[in-house]
């Protein structure tokens, strides 16, 4: 006699037994927090979302701090950021102020490289409507379509941003 369907077939019902008693005391997981927790240790990135530009963090060395170029009263805000770099994508709505800051070049971009980082409301190509380049701490490459702005930096420091990086030579003493 053929004993092995049956050694199998006690095999899956002890794995069904086990896993009907243990299932019900693992925690619930949302998806959005097991996908955050697979983005920050494999691809070394992390993602938030606001309402608005004023419920975002404030203090430029905040991860999630937005430039004071973006309009205050910009809506539906994305940020991702690279945890190992200075990288960052952001994506917001104009609201009725429009995006003509100080800190924002009418000419014709440095060329920067767009951050390896993943989003899926990041478009796949920015080359029609890429406009300006905004400054704060970092150069941002900023990308208009309608309201949609979207802005990326690889973590270029500003030329005109005075906050030292770690990295940085330090600047030459003058006499004077």
């Amino acid at each position: 006699m053929n004993r092995r369907p049956l050694i199998v077939a006690a095999a899956a019902v002890g794995v069904l037994a086990t896993a009907a008693f243990a299932l019900p005391k693992l925690p619930d997981l949302p998806p959005s927090l097991v996908a955050d927790k697979i983005d920050s240790k494999v691809y070394k990135e992390a993602g938030e979302r606001f309402a608005s530009a004023s419920d975002a963090p404030t203090g430029e060395q905040a991860p999630f701090a937005l430039p004071s170029w973006i309009p205050k009263d910009a809506t539906d805000v994305r940020v991702r950021i690279g945890t190992s770099g200075e990288a960052k994508m952001i994506r917001f709505t104009l609201g009725a102020t429009p995006l003509d800051a100080p800190q924002c070049d009418t000419g014709t971009p440095k060329p920067m490289n767009v951050p390896a980082l993943h989003a899926k409301w990041w478009p796949d190509s920015l080359q029609e409507g890429a406009r300006a380049e905004c400054r704060g701490t970092h150069q941002y490459q900023v990308a208009v379509r309608g309201k949609q702005v979207y802005a990326w930096t690889d973590g270029t420091p500003s030329p005109s941003s005075a906050v030292p990086r770690d990295d940085a030579a330090p600047a030459p003493r003058t006499q004077g």
